[in-house]
Order: structure tokens, then C-alpha cells, then sequence
């Protein structure tokens, strides 16, 4: 394919992935409110067992409007993620082995559940962080948050979390490469529980414990599912080798076995 068409392919892909994104961002429209109710239900929380005014506040004439527009246009990206990742991949695979593209279509059936996942582990346990930190406020005080930064902290913890979820994959994509071993993953099994921990103690108060378990738990078993499939798959790897190493004198001319 010529240059021009490489850039015909691209004004393709990227027309056929904003679509999608328009298309969920009108869904995430109509779904604004009940997520904007959900969000506000912490707070609301906040309210109730602390016994103090806890609130969202707008600071400006068209805050409400860009709340429920940015709600809208996450919720696009997020449900139409499975479309719009798919036209990357698609305008890719031409130039990938057939190799490559079985690796890179198996990494993306598998990533884009495993963000899912992770992105509704991190809208779970969000109330929790919401009630725990506002509690270190004094009771005389009202809680009184900017309605675009609470949906900041919102969505950076849950996209972080989903992003977290899919790292997994990538520790299976690069052994499948050749790049990193079973035998390396699982050596290094100590390490990646410490790192998951300090993840999770930075995404979560270090005082929420609940919430730190329930983060880290998922990724320790996703690192060592990470790890048997890439021992399996190194496994088939060093029986193929074998047969190959078995089969190869009797296929060398009599002259090359002799040395052999």
C-alpha cells in the first residue's frame, strides 16, 4: 500500500472510531443523571453519618452543563472501547506476520474484559475513599466539593484501576514474543506483590484497608494466571523444540550424520 493509501486507511479508522465514541457519548447523555445520582450518593453518605452538610458544589453558570457533558463523553470512551480499539488493531494488522496478529487479536479480546473489570473494581470502592478521607475534616466544618474535581478524582481511580487490570496481559503478550519467561515471572513473584501493594496503598487511603484488599487481591491472582499461562506456553514451546532436536538427525544426508 502506498503512502496515500496509508493515510486513506487512516482517515477511515479514525472516522469509523469517532463515530463510535459520538454514538456512546449520546448513550452516556441519557445515562448522565443516574450517574451524576450515584455520585452523589457518597456524598450524600458523607452527610448522614458524619452529621455535617456535605454537598457538590457548581462554581460556575455552565458547570452543571460541562459535568454532564465530560459524564457523557467518559461513558463514550468507556462502552465504546471494544470499536474504536478494534479500528487501531485493524488499521495495523496489515503490516503485522500472521504471527503478530494472532498475538496482538489475543491481546485484544483479553485486555478489553480485564479493563472493564477493572474499571467497575475502581467505581466500587471509590464510596469508601469518599467517606474515609472527608471524615478527617472537623465536625464543625461542612463538606462542601467542586462538582468538576470530585468527578476528577472519580474517574482518575477508576481508569487507573482499569488500566492496572490490563497490565497482565502485557507480561503474557511478551512471552508469547520471546521476550520474558515463565521462569522470570514467577521468580520475580515477590516483587510484583510489593509493587501491587504500593499501587494500591497510592490509589487508596493508606488507612482503608478494606479497599486496598479488594484492589490488590484481583491483581496478585491476574500476575500469577499471567504467569501459568506463560508457563504453559514456554512448556509447548520446549516439547516442540525436543521433537524438532529428536526428528533433525534422521532428516540430515547420511554424510552430515556421520558428523553429527
Amino acid at each position: 500500500m502506498s503512502l496515500g493509501g496509508h493515510l486513506v486507511e487512516l482517515r477511515k479508522r479514525l472516522y469509523l472510531a469517532a463515530v463510535f465514541i459520538v454514538a456512546g457519548a449520546v448513550v452516556g447523555w441519557f445515562l448522565s443523571d443516574y450517574i451524576l445520582d450515584q455520585l452523589r450518593e457518597p456524598v450524600f453518605m458523607v452527610g448522614v453519618d458524619q452529621s455535617r452538610v456535605a454537598t457538590l458544589n457548581y462554581d460556575s453558570i455552565t458547570g452543571a452543563f460541562d459535568l454532564k457533558l465530560q459524564i457523557a463523553l467518559t461513558v463514550g470512551l468507556i462502552i465504546s472501547s471494544p470499536f474504536w480499539l478494534y479500528q487501531i488493531w485493524a488499521f495495523f494488522m496489515p503490516g503485522l506476520t500472521k504471527k503478530e496478529s494472532k498475538y496482538t487479536l489475543g491481546f485484544f479480546f483479553s485486555a478489553i474484559p480485564l479493563f472493564i473489570a477493572g474499571c467497575a473494581a475502581g467505581w466500587y470502592v471509590y464510596p469508601h475513599i469518599v467517606v474515609l478521607m472527608t471524615s478527617f475534616a472537623p465536625s464543625e466544618d461542612a463538606t462542601i466539593l467542586t462538582a468538576k474535581g470530585y468527578f476528577d478524582f472519580v474517574l482518575k481511580l477508576v481508569i487507573v484501576v482499569g488500566i492496572a487490570f490490563v497490565l497482565p496481559v502485557f507480561l503474557v503478550l511478551f512471552n508469547f514474543a520471546g521476550i520474558i519467561s515463565a521462569k522470570s515471572i514467577l521468580k520475580s513473584w515477590r516483587i510484583a506483590v510489593l509493587l501491587i501493594a504500593l499501587f494500591t496503598a497510592i490509589a487508596t487511603p493508606a488507612a482503608d484497608i478494606l479497599s486496598m484488599f479488594l484492589l490488590a487481591i484481583p491483581m496478585v491472582l491476574l500476575y500469577f494466571m499471567a504467569a501459568g499461562i506463560a508457563w504453559l506456553h514456554d512448556r509447548r514451546l520446549a516439547k516442540k523444540r525436543a521433537i524438532m532436536e529428536t526428528d533433525l538427525p534422521s532428516q540430515l544426508p547420511p554424510t552430515e550424520k556421520l558428523s553429527a
